[in-house]
């Protein structure tokens, strides 16, 4: 269980995010047009995983729109906004704001993924939904940078994040 703060209050979440260095977990989540993915469907891409609580909010909007300019014109790698908002919000959103460097994908079916990758809110306003994560994955799905943002109102480090890679 780690903690976190939601405006300076504590919360916690269900867990600890994967090690550096050790595989990345498995996932079953849904793309904007209702499809099942994996994390085999990204197979052979370096990865970036931005999991936030919901697009509806201006600080994970940031954070995707941000990795978006990132991944402009980078075949080798893919990144994944991940989120508990519905397919048909991540779309609307992506459409909104001319996201196209990035796939956002939904835990409408489960929150295995949230489980599996210790950020599950446990408690407090946000109990049932993600913090605010970082999780870089390389081309063999080996883990190689996470970060727990301490504060769900704050951005992640972008440059760690992408010097990880």
């Amino acid at each position: 269980m780690a903690t976190i703060t939601l405006q300076g209050n504590a919360i916690h979440t269900n867990g600890e995010l994967p090690a550096v260095s050790s595989a990345a977990p498995d996932f079953n989540l849904v793309t904007k047009d209702l499809a099942d993915v994996q994390l085999a469907t990204y197979k052979g891409k370096k990865k970036i995983l931005n999991i936030v609580p919901s697009l509806d909010t201006s600080v994970c909007a940031t954070s995707t729109k941000k990795f978006n300019e990132y991944a402009k014109g980078r075949d080798d790698l893919v990144v994944l906004t991940i989120s508990g908002d519905l397919p048909f919000a991540q779309g609307r959103f992506c459409n909104a704001e001319g996201i196209d460097n990035v796939i956002t994908l939904s835990m409408m079916r489960s929150r295995n993924f949230a489980k599996d990758y210790g950020v599950l809110i446990q408690d407090g306003p946000l109990a049932g939904i993600t913090a605010r994560a970082v999780v870089v994955v390389d081309e063999y799905d080996k883990v190689m940078y996470t970060e727990l943002v301490p504060e769900i109102a704050q951005e992640p480090n972008y440059d760690r994040a992408l010097a990880a890679l």
